[in-house]
């Protein structure tokens, strides 16, 4: 490819960058041009992954964030406009999921796991928008990626329905954002082979998936290039949009 990275001089946040899809997703980004800010509760595992980014050469950036946290939120996009000068890009990729496995269907979860999921899943994305619009409208222009699921559109459990409320919150502030020049928009990844993947889909349910979708697992670097195309400056005419890449699960007209 010629030329300078499509994202050359941009900042970007990944939320839940220590592993899986959100470790993908900071990879791409970098490798794109952009400076990348690895937000994760777990420190440990956003040094790990930013060191590895850092040694290919990449400006990075690892910062412990607890997404619920209002507070929290705010430092980490106060971080990235410290240390790299603006804030373009946010990646809203943590959530809750494994830990949802196991805890019982709506009428029988404890209030105190459903208000857990609720807070880390629909909460905190909000939070973290709240947390960058500020650096965004001051330059007038941003792009916001919030990480649905294809679970959202299945009747499923509290998971689903946090994921479903990430697409209609991104349908809100696509609307809201819109006139200082700030895209929001979504994805809603299917089955992908990550730790937390692997606990949501056991073996006896993995076959059974494997037989009912036309492609039914996915690596966390196919994600990617649909993530790519969302914050590079070809949709900038796209906004308030859920990209489904889950490998033909869920039907669309």
């Amino acid at each position: 490819m010629s030329g300078s990275p499509v994202l050359q001089g941009k900042v970007a946040i990944v939320t839940g960058a220590g592993g899986g899809i959100g470790k993908a997703y900071a990879k791409g980004l970098a490798e794109a041009g952009a400076a990348v800010v690895l937000a994760d509760i777990n420190i440990d595992k956003a040094r790990t992954a930013a060191e590895e980014l850092a040694a290919a050469g990449h400006r990075v950036l690892a910062v412990g964030t607890d997404v619920s946290d209002e507070t929290s939120a705010n430092a980490m996009a106060a971080a990235a406009a410290e240390h790299f000068g603006s804030v373009d890009i946010l990646v809203n990729n943590a959530a809750l999921m494994a830990e949802i496995v196991g805890q019982g269907t709506l009428t029988t979860m404890s209030l105190d796991m459903w208000n857990r999921t609720m807070t880390v899943n629909l909460t905190g994305p909000l939070l973290c928008v709240r947390a960058v619009v500020p650096h965004m409208k001051k330059q007038g222009y941003g792009k916001i990626v919030n990480q649905s699921s294809g679970g959202a559109f299945m009747a499923a459990n509290a998971y689903g329905i946090s994921k479903l409320g990430v697409v209609s919150m991104t349908l809100s502030l696509a609307r809201e954002l819109a006139p200082f020049g700030i895209r929001v928009n979504a994805i809603a990844p299917g089955y992908v082979n990550t730790e937390a993947g692997a606990v949501a889909a056991p073996p006896a349910l993995r076959a059974m998936i494997e037989k009912s979708i036309p492609f039914p697992f996915g690596e966390p670097e196919e994600v990617v290039p649909g993530l790519l195309y969302l914050v590079g400056p070809g949709s900038d005419w796209v906004t308030g949009h859920t990209l489904n890449i889950d490998g033909g699960w869920i039907p669309r007209t």
